[in-house]
């Protein structure tokens, strides 16, 4: 199928008939207000850099009469119609000029790849080329998911005066705390997105998509494998020198992160701006991480996040979201005004299986407790009598992962009853629900926990339990137990105390909630493997033995938000 005609008239050329169909038919499925103009595009312009590099971008511009407000998206995945056409046509169909740029180091554009380094100087150059064009009229908006949210966050590290409005699905700000996750490296995210990154150059977009889809089975025998540098060698493709050097720096606080960073624009903005995210995505806690301080300090800020995984992500919900926002903060002219935004946040709540729109997130709750208690029961009031409950963790034979935040087509809510069934599991459950749980924002978990290894993890999750039997994972987080620099190692009794990530959902009556706690998650997280030795390094690993106290004058519980 041809999306372009091949002569393409002076100002680029215009979508190829196949191509109009294709993008009328999205249009449908998703629910967009009717195209006002057709699209011609520019292809492979060059946008000079401040060090004489030269980027790579497509243009795609509205055939009306211009100059027009101008959306612009950076991204190291390529210009390809599979990629481009859905994060392009849509909006230029509807007046916006958009400039689809490929970042330095990627799919024609100069320089080396080096993952978001160099985003900041890269954005405010592009920028600066956009000013003499003349199909620019002047306001700017930024778009885009993943990576492409890390693009605009460095852009607004200083924001031009152009820049109106953001739109951000599913992205991070801090790449340092994206691959460290609770401490722990995020083993499966980073080696699937190293893998992408090192062959999406040698091979088409369906044969990469293919890839992606097999990245987490066609990688297992590899994230098995110690020690763990040198991993990124073993994928082959393209070098991915960056790998080695985030496994060589596990302390976030080393000023190595510091050119990961994009914080300090969280902090500073005042652009307008969207917030997409989902409950199951890599980046959620940093999505609800700037959608919390831009309003605290009174930006104009939107927030939906859905019940999806990272690569799961609905068009039907943030394409219309994406295009009322920019309608709303850059109108194009002629068009009619956008509907005000029907609530500042608009949460899926997963088990009601429902869209519900709020305020402001978290939304007020009351504090329900429920206690840990012996034969794996969870109770509504604390025991007396003291209990104990044993499990353990064998780093050469680890905990396998299942569902949950990673960058794979696993992901998501999956049934945990196999998982359960290992001997290195253990689960806390209450009895049927009488009545439906709410659960909206942060469950919290609190464990008196004694290990006989000071370098362990403890991993805690919550799960609805249906009637059927089946548990479903919702939430959860690792915990580090690793002593901090300088701190003698000793084993013993701690208290564990951690807030899990949000969520909305609803345990509905009849099924039951459970605590699930063990060593660890692997291949999403690489292992503890209980030396201290540098996680890069190690090559063997000891066990260690949680006893989880219960009871007595040192209960554990899990209490939850409550709607």
């Amino acid at each position: 199928m041809r999306l372009l005609d091949r002569r393409p008239p002076a100002g680029g050329a215009p979508l190829s008939r196949a191509a109009r169909l294709a993008t009328s038919a999205l249009a449908r499925r998703w629910g967009l207000p009717e195209a006002t103009n057709e699209v011609r595009v520019m292809r492979g312009v060059d946008v000079p850099m401040r060090d004489g590099t030269t980027l790579r971008a497509d243009v795609y511009l509205p055939t009306g009469t211009g100059p027009h407000p101008t959306v612009l998206l950076r991204s190291p995945y390529g210009r390809g119609a599979g990629f481009a056409f859905p994060m392009t046509v849509p909006y230029a169909e509807r007046g916006y000029a958009v400039v689809l740029q490929s970042v330095r180091g990627t799919f024609g554009s100069g320089g080396d790849f080096t993952p978001v380094v160099n985003e900041e100087h890269d954005g405010q150059d592009t920028v600066a080329w956009l000013r003499e064009q003349e199909w620019f009229d002047g306001r700017l908006a930024t778009l885009g998911p993943s990576y492409l949210g890390y693009t605009q966050w460095a852009l607004a590290l200083d924001p031009p005066p152009e820049l109106k409005a953001m739109v951000l699905h599913i992205g991070p700000h801090d790449l340092a705390q994206a691959g460290m996750i609770d401490g722990a490296f995020q083993l499966t995210n980073l080696s699937i997105w190293t893998d992408l990154v090192a062959h999406q150059e040698k091979v088409g977009f369906l044969r990469g998509l293919v890839r992606l889809a097999t990245a987490e089975r066609r990688l297992a025998p590899y994230l098995g494998e110690l020690p763990l540098q040198g991993l990124a060698e073993r994928f082959g493709g393209n070098p991915a020198p960056w790998f080695d050097e985030w496994l060589a720096h596990p302390d976030l606080s080393d000023p190595y992160w510091d050119r990961y960073r994009a914080t300090p624009a969280v902090h500073s903005s005042t652009v307008p701006t969207l917030l997409i995210g989902g409950w199951q995505d890599w980046f959620l806690e940093q999505t609800l991480y700037q959608y919390a301080a831009l309003r605290d300090r009174g930006v104009d800020v939107g927030l939906t996040v859905g019940p999806w995984a990272h690569l799961g992500i609905d068009p039907a919900v943030t394409t219309p979201e994406s295009l009322a926002w920019l309608n709303a903060h850059l109108p194009v002219d002629g068009a009619s005004p956008a509907a005000p935004r029907p609530g500042r946040v608009r949460v899926y709540e997963t088990g009601a299986r429902t869209w519900r729109t709020m305020p402001d997130w978290p939304p007020a709750t009351t504090d329900r407790t429920w206690y840990l208690a012996t034969h794996g029961r969870l109770v509504d009031d604390a025991p007396a009598e003291p209990g104990v409950t044993t499990v353990h963790y064998d780093p050469m034979d680890p905990t396998p992962s299942v569902g949950g935040r990673v960058l794979a087509g696993s992901a998501g809510q999956r049934d945990n009853t196999e998982l359960e069934a290992r001997d290195d599991v253990v689960t806390f459950t209450t009895g049927p629900l009488r009545k439906p749980v709410e659960l909206l924002g942060g469950a919290r978990v609190q464990l008196a926990v004694e290990s006989d290894n000071p370098y362990s993890d403890v991993f805690v999750r919550l799960c609805d339990v249906q009637p059927n039997g089946k548990s479903i994972n919702i939430t959860d987080r690792l915990v580090r137990l690793d002593p901090a620099p300088g701190e003698e190692p000793t084993a013993g009794e701690r208290t564990v105390e951690t807030t899990l990530p949000d969520t909305a959902h609803l345990f509905r009556a009849g099924h039951r909630i459970r605590l699930q706690v063990s060593g660890g998650a692997h291949p999403r997280y690489a292992r503890n493997l209980g030396t201290g030795e540098p996680p890069g390094e190690a090559t063997h690993g000891v066990p260690v033995r949680h006893r989880i106290c219960s009871g007595g004058t040192q209960p554990s519980s899990v209490t939850l938000p409550a709607g």
